[in-house]
């Protein structure tokens, strides 16, 4: 195994914190046996977040969301509407309690355990979040609002309910196109939890 290259920031300058903060990072790389190279690179730190595959095993369907994604209408995404899986940042509360409460604001469901599946980074090029995947059983007993998100947080939430299978399909055919949301449909379809 090839020896890590030695890291040094140099300087951290700050671009914007606007919404989230952007920084203009020098560092220096050097790999064993070679003079040091000089790097920049902006880096966005949005801070972690934390997501969820709501499923029932017993009716074999699973609670999704829409809702518009700005960046990915800047991209070619005609709507800007997206079908995710439940998800929101940490702020303050560690990843199990801010997917529950996540899950609550944004879909309607109380959830009082969920399960831990992995940690991701999902863009580590540039961003610097990691993202917490989780899985937890919902029945209609949980469901204690309508949900649809926060309006102080300027949310506009559709809660969908497709069987699994059917949201598996949406993969293939476009549908979804949702990083975390794929990883948790397939994780599920890997172990069996549907």
């Amino acid at each position: 195994m090839r020896k890590n290259p030695e890291i040094k920031i140099n300087e951290t300058k700050l671009l914007s914190d606007n919404w989230y903060i952007l920084n203009k990072i020098t560092y220096s790389y050097q790999k064993e046996n070679e003079a040091p190279q000089t790097h920049i690179r902006e880096i966005y730190d949005r801070g972690n977040g934390a997501a969820i595959l709501l499923y029932n095993s017993n009716k074999k369907t699973i609670i999704l969301t829409r809702q518009f994604r700005l960046p990915t209408f800047l991209n070619g995404n005609k709507t800007g509407m997206m079908i995710e899986v439940c998800a929101g940042l940490l702020d303050q509360d560690n990843p199990e309690q801010a997917i529950i409460r996540e899950t609550e604001e944004e879909t309607g469901y109380r959830l009082d355990k969920v399960q831990k599946v992995m940690e991701t980074y999902m863009s580590p090029g540039a961003v610097t979040e990691i993202l917490y995947l989780f899985t937890g059983e919902y029945d209609e007993s949980k469901k204690v609002s309508e949900g649809g998100g926060l309006d102080a947080e300027q949310e506009h939430i559709e809660v969908l309910e497709y069987t699994f299978d059917e949201a598996y399909l949406m993969i293939e055919s476009g549908e979804i196109s949702d990083a975390k949301t794929i990883m948790l449909l397939q994780y599920a379809k890997i172990k069996g939890l549907i």
